[in-house]
């Protein structure tokens, strides 16, 4: 089945444009599927049983793996057998009938105000790497940028005079991102501060970098992150995108519309936005749980 997935790979890299990280992800989840399928005797994509796929998914969660990992997983599949139909190497699509059940649909863990707070004073500025940092997480918090396009990003991509940052998101596509006042202002010190010192001399054009002057890797911002939320003590469970999710669901709370939240979060579809509609919902009935005296 690797040839198959091979030439998924090729679909998907030349014909849709999808990012290498995206591409990574599709691979894991297909190899661990295949995994599975050999396990149960399967070793051709027309042994393939819709079973199978209800099957592996069960596995998946039996074995303690996140609601939002299997439904990802799921979504991998589905985009792999579409693929299948469409080059007539299969007649049916087997995973078209298997929904995500609601309870995947898990709603994103959101920071409060007080708690992003919080995380942002943890930096020590006065070293040219707490500068650094301190600007990674005043700038996902001010754009709700993935950990992946923070660590693309190349000096030429910033506009602090104008106030707004281009980014280069999924599958390639490029969009204008308006950048907050204290964004820009911790960015332009540690451009000015900081910057040169960790470069030593040495010339790159990321804009967060590391000691070997390479863009700081989503692995190296993630662990960055994961450090100082430790320092907070904040008692939650976070994912990379745990600055994003709070940064959508402060601007709606703030009156912002679905669609413009949805432009600067670069979401190909509406739909994809409105879960955090769903998370203000769900906030909403928190605070009124708390503190109403007849809740």
């Amino acid at each position: 089945m690797d040839k198959y997935i091979e030439l998924f790979v090729d679909y998907l890299r030349v014909e849709r444009g999808v990012s290498k990280n995206t591409i990574s992800s599709y691979v894991n989840d297909l190899k661990k599927y295949v995994k599975y399928l050999s396990s149960q005797g399967v070793n051709s994509l027309f042994q393939i049983d819709k079973k199978h796929i209800i099957e592996f998914m069960g596995q998946r969660r039996s074995k303690g793996t996140s609601v939002v990992s299997v439904a990802r997983n799921l979504s991998s599949i589905k985009s792999f057998h579409r693929f299948l139909v469409r080059e007539k190497i299969l007649d049916k699509d087997l995973s078209s009938a298997i929904d995500t059940p609601r309870l995947w649909k898990k709603i994103p863990q959101v920071l409060e105000f007080k708690e992003v707070d919080k995380l942002l004073a943890q930096p020590n500025i006065r070293t040219s790497r707490g500068l650094r940092d301190k600007a990674i997480l005043e700038l996902m918090y001010a754009t709700g940028l993935r950990v992946s396009e923070v660590s693309s990003l190349n000096i030429n991509d910033l506009n602090t005079d104008a106030g707004f940052l281009k980014v280069k998101g999924k599958g390639g596509k490029e969009r204008i991102v308006p950048l907050g006042k204290t964004a820009i202002h911790f960015l332009s010190r540690y451009i000015s501060q900081a910057r040169g010192d960790i470069l030593k001399g040495r010339t790159s054009n990321g804009i967060f970098i590391s000691s070997y002057k390479r863009n700081l890797s989503r692995q190296s911002i993630w662990k960055m992150i994961k450090f100082y939320l430790k320092k907070t003590r904040i008692k939650k469970e976070v994912s990379p995108h745990t600055l994003r999710h709070s940064f959508a669901t402060h601007l709606l709370e703030g009156g912002a519309d679905l669609r413009s939240v949805q432009e600067m979060l670069g979401h190909s579809s509406i739909s994809t936005t409105q879960i955090y509609t769903h998370i203000n919902k769900a906030r909403l009935k928190e605070i009124h749980k708390r503190f109403h005296p007849r809740a």
